[in-house]
């Protein structure tokens, strides 16, 4: 779902400092609210080039006053990611300029190259973007930085989750029991820790196939960090069962690893991370089903969230014994 607008509803000093970044001759000329991000406003930037052409670059902005304490830190972390995966085979946005602390903008902005594709969220095609995405996410972890990011934050603690009306108590009781347990021992791995089908494109056919599906790009670095590659995992696999039911989620850890990845050998460590995502998800329903929704999900209301994760952790519970 996309919006536009005239480049006007750039604001200013946003829209002098991209004005900086461009080529002599070129201006912005349209711009596009893109959806389904939580913690930014992203816009398509149209840009008229000298020749009477177009191209494009995508802005980033915090604008939310509950995130912009979170921005310096998450744009410069964006920064960093994008300028190192420029020499690897991971496809991600170029980065053309980055204003951490809105020392010229409006807002903490960051400006990138808008990459071709679309994410894809509906149900139709799953059976064949569940292992490119698996694929996807196998190559980020191979990615070795000269400069480590920041180590992992956790989400959630067992004191802060919040159990959905009507779950099943006794399986959440066991999951926040799991997240009580002293972190596992892992070896630290180059990750995303945002990966999940919102934050991947795809080709932009009319229904991905055997023959059509391709992940173009993976987007959104700014939480970059350095731990278990179960933790990625997992929140793929949460968004999944969110999106498209427990099984789905269940299934992708198995898909990581037929694409190659390696989990942490134990069962009980490998459902600590995924026990660990899913959790995280009970604070923030009402914020992952709006987003989800304005990206075309309609039917995914707050309820119908609840009652998927409750479904999911049960299940993940469930496999345990």
């Amino acid at each position: 779902m996309t919006n536009h607008d005239e480049a006007g509803a750039v604001r200013p000093l946003t829209l002098a400092w991209v004005s900086r970044h461009l080529e002599v001759g070129e201006r912005v000329v349209r711009t596009e609210a893109l959806h389904g991000g939580i913690t930014a406003e992203v816009r398509r930037l149209t840009i008229g080039t000298r020749d009477g052409g177009t191209r494009d670059l995508v802005l980033r902005s915090f604008v939310d006053p509950f995130y912009v304490g979170h921005a310096e830190d998450g744009l410069n972390r964006e920064a960093g990611a994008l300028t190192l995966l420029a020499g690897t085979g991971v496809s991600a946005p170029g980065l053309v300029g980055v204003d951490p602390t809105a020392a010229h903008c409006e807002y903490p902005s960051l400006l990138m190259t808008h990459l071709a594709g679309r994410t894809v969220l509906e149900d139709e095609g799953l059976e064949t973007r569940v292992p490119l995405l698996a694929r996807q996410l196998v190559a980020i972890h191979a990615v070795r930085p000269t400069e480590r990011p920041r180590v992992y934050v956790a989400l959630t603690t067992a004191d802060t989750v919040v159990v959905p009306k009507g779950a099943d108590a006794a399986a959440w009781a066991a999951a926040i029991d799991v997240i009580r347990k002293p972190r596992p021992p892992y070896e630290g791995r180059f990750l995303h820790r945002d990966f999940h089908p919102g934050n991947v494109l795809f080709d932009d056919v009319p229904s991905p196939g055997p023959t059509g599906a391709r992940i173009t790009g993976v987007v959104d670095w700014a939480a970059t960090s350095w731990g278990p590659a179960d933790l990625d995992v997992a929140h793929c696999s949460t968004n999944l069962a969110l999106l498209h039911g427990p099984a789905w989620g269940l299934r992708f850890a198995e898909s990581y690893e037929e694409a190659g990845g390696v989990l942490a050998a134990a069962a009980s460590e490998r459902l600590y991370w995924q026990v660990r995502d899913g959790l995280a998800f009970s604070e923030d329903m009402h914020v992952v089903a709006r987003s989800w929704r304005e990206a075309g999900r309609a039917e995914l209301t707050t309820r119908a969230v609840e009652e998927r994760l409750d479904a999911y952790v049960a299940a993940l519970m469930d496999a345990l014994g």
